[in-house]
């Protein structure tokens, strides 16, 4: 895959969700797909309430479109370009359900957490035998060692619980304005490297196209938001980036390069935890941007500071691999 080849799809998405925003975002603040914020929340987020929201829908579009065309077109439409639309579409139609249930009933509840887990169970097992019809290891490689665990058909497990648990990771980075579409551009841009590396074009296609479709988004995104991706869009970029590691065969790598993400998460458990235990918080609120928040900083100096993050994270993960 060339650099002429990688530029044409990073456009391709950035153009088709740059030129359907301005047309979806009035669309959906005439059907009142306004944001609810959560009551224990930050104070100064309840000026957001009403920002539109489900806009992950926009981007959605322009990652499918161009995965589809240009993969065609570059004979690189693969099962594996198939995969990953399934997890996408799949995850995103769980979060589409779950933002629809919250503007029906005005509140900030959609989905029950069972009802959204028995979906992501669904789709990752589907993902999962999907594969099995291909080329598919049951293996996880160790960075920059030749060391790796054959799970065989534990591997399914280990899918699953990969997929649910960057999705809902992602899915709680979600909290500011700007904060996954630029960490997940990174993270996927990361991939998609990685997938050159391995002359994977399919899966190099899919990562840019993502990348792309999240900086065109991010024009709309950017604080102050004219519009939310929701749960439309941040549980399928989870699912979809924990099945990219996984074609990628870097699932160890994704710790790194996700690591907003997984401190994200481990902020919530560690919260949930000292509280259940002590009493006591840890964080004056989780997730750890929340934290932050109250502590002072703008809103703009933690989403900086967290790109800055995702960068360092994601040069210290890929370039060994580049080099070796």
């Amino acid at each position: 895959m060339t650099i002429a080849t990688t530029l044409i799809v990073l456009a391709t998405s950035f153009v088709l969700t740059a030129i359907t925003a301005p047309a979806v975002i009035p669309l959906l603040r005439r059907m009142k797909f306004g944001q609810s914020i959560r009551e224990e929340g930050p104070k100064s987020h309840q000026k957001k309430a009403g920002t539109p929201t489900m806009g992950g829908v926009i981007f959605l579009f322009s990652i499918i479109a161009t995965t589809i065309v240009l993969g065609y077109l570059n004979d690189a439409f693969t099962s594996q370009s198939v995969v990953l639309i399934l997890v996408l579409f799949g995850f995103g139609l769980i979060g589409f359900l779950d933002d629809g249930l919250k503007i029906i009933f005005k509140r900030n509840l959609g989905l029950t957490s069972l009802q959204k887990l028995i979906g992501q169970i669904i789709i990752s097992i589907a993902a999962y035998f999907l594969l099995g019809l291909g080329v598919f290891h049951n293996t996880i490689q160790i960075p920059l060692t030749d060391f790796a665990f054959n799970l065989g058909g534990f591997y399914v497990l280990f899918l699953i619980f990969w997929l649910v648990g960057f999705s809902n990771a992602v899915n709680l980075t979600d909290g500011l304005d700007g904060l996954v579409s630029g960490t997940a551009s990174i993270a996927f841009t990361a991939f998609g490297v990685l997938a050159l590396v391995n002359d994977q074009v399919d899966i190099a296609i899919f990562a840019f196209a993502v990348t792309g479709a999240l900086l065109g988004f991010l024009i709309f995104n950017a604080n102050p938001a004219k519009v939310f991706m929701g749960d439309t869009g941040s549980l399928a970029l989870g699912g979809a980036l924990a099945m990219l590691s996984v074609l990628v065969g870097h699932e160890v790598l994704l710790l790194l390069i996700g690591i907003i993400f997984v401190a994200e998460t481990l902020s919530v458990i560690l919260q949930v935890a000292s509280f259940k235990l002590t009493g006591k918080r840890i964080f004056k609120m989780s997730p750890l941007h929340h934290h932050f928040e109250l502590s002072g900083w703008s809103e703009w100096r933690i989403v900086l500071t967290f790109w800055l993050t995702a960068v360092v994270a994601a040069l210290i993960a890929v370039v060994p691999e580049v080099l070796k």
